[in-house]
């Protein structure tokens, strides 16, 4: 596993304010992330977005050393959440840091996380307390987890795997409608698929994003607001 530092602490009194850009898909988040961030001279907000479009039309227009993202937000193309976006900024020299901001926290999607180059986590529970912190290590390139995200990931150990990709678009839709209570046979007639197509996309989905119990899945869908 990742070691786990936190950022110095003044790593945010040192030079300019950082540049930051904030995105998240409920407008109040954004606005209390902002908020946070305006009240002290460390960092500087220079845009907001919605979703992943708008997100990736600000850093095409912006400059910024930061980017705090919430995990789910509508994708591009119909694909899961920000992750795709987010893990390539991760993994790309010169872009900047991300923050990922999210109520997500099975420990194989944390590990997953992590295995892509995201490894600065806010639980956003711990906005108040850690936020400052994340968007500090993010700058340095410094692994972070909030109290939160490193609480379950202590709780969980060694038996903890990472999920193992993305879904597909079709993937995510199928995922969506049996989240919503769509049975597989219905989706498999909306879709003109058989039954058996269905099952195997809802499994990979699962599979992808670290869920193993129908348990799972339904509180999963709840955090990210699909129910």
């Amino acid at each position: 596993m990742h070691a786990i530092r936190v950022g110095r602490e003044d790593a945010l009194h040192t030079g300019k304010p950082l540049r930051v850009i904030v995105a998240d898909d409920h407008a109040c988040i954004r606005l209390g992330v902002a908020s946070l961030l305006r009240a002290t001279d460390r960092a500087l907000v220079v845009g907001e977005a919605g979703n992943t479009l708008e997100l990736a039309t600000q850093l095409d227009t912006t400059e910024c050393d930061v980017v705090i993202s919430d995990l789910c937000m509508p994708g591009l193309d119909g694909e899961y959440g920000s992750l795709t976006l987010l893990r390539r900024l991760a993994q790309t020299r010169g872009t900047p840091g991300v923050v990922v901001l999210s109520v997500v926290s099975t420990p194989p999607i944390l590990t997953g996380l992590m295995h892509h180059g995201l490894n600065v986590i806010v639980d956003k529970r711990d906005v108040t307390h850690d936020l400052l912190l994340a968007v500090a290590a993010a700058r340095e390139r410094t692994p972070f987890l909030s109290s939160h995200a490193r609480a379950t990931l202590a709780s969980a150990g060694a038996a903890c795997a990472p999920c193992s990709g993305v879904p597909s678009v079709r993937e995510w839709e199928v995922f969506q409608l049996y989240a919503q209570g769509m049975s597989v046979h219905q989706i498999a007639q909306r879709f003109q698929r058989s039954g058996k197509t269905i099952s195997a996309q809802k499994r990979s989905t699962m599979r992808k994003l670290g869920l193993v119990t129908e348990r799972d899945l339904s509180d999963f869908a709840m955090q990210v607001g699909l129910t």
